[in-house]
C-alpha cells in the first residue's frame, strides 16, 4: 500500500507504517504541489498529523477521490474535513504501531 504522511511527524508514525511493509512518502505541508510531487494520484492512504493542515484533506481528495483519509492528531477537525475523513485517531489513545497495523 502507498501512504503519504503529511505534517510534523512527532510520533514517528511514518516509520511504523514502513515497518509494516508499506511505501511511505512524507511531506511537511500538504498542498497541491507537494501532494502531486509525492504521487497522490496513485496513493491509497493520506495520513495527516496536524489539524492545522485540515484543508489539505480537501486538496488530497480532489486529486484522488478514492483516497482513504486518516487523521492522527490531537484536537478537533473542522466540520468540512470531518465529512471527508475516514478515520480520526487521537495519538493519546493509540500508538503509531497500532495504527500502522490497522491500515490494511
Amino acid at each position: 500500500m502507498k501512504v503519504i504522511v503529511a505534517g510534523t511527524d512527532e510520533r514517528d508514525i511514518a516509520a511504523a507504517i514502513r515497518a509494516e511493509g508499506h511505501e511511505v512518502t512524507v511531506v511537511d505541508v500538504g498542498n497541491g504541489e507537494s501532494l502531486t510531487d509525492a504521487g497522490i494520484e496513485e496513493t491509497d492512504v493520506y495520513l495527516l498529523t496536524e489539524m492545522a493542515q485540515a484543508t489539505s484533506i480537501a486538496v488530497a481528495k480532489d486529486c484522488n477521490p478514492d483516497l482513504r483519509i486518516v487523521v492522527y492528531a490531537e484536537g478537533s477537525l473542522p466540520e468540512f474535513a470531518t465529512r471527508l475523513a475516514d478515520l480520526v485517531i487521537d495519538p493519546a489513545l493509540l500508538d503509531p504501531e497500532a495504527v500502522a497495523e490497522e491500515l490494511d
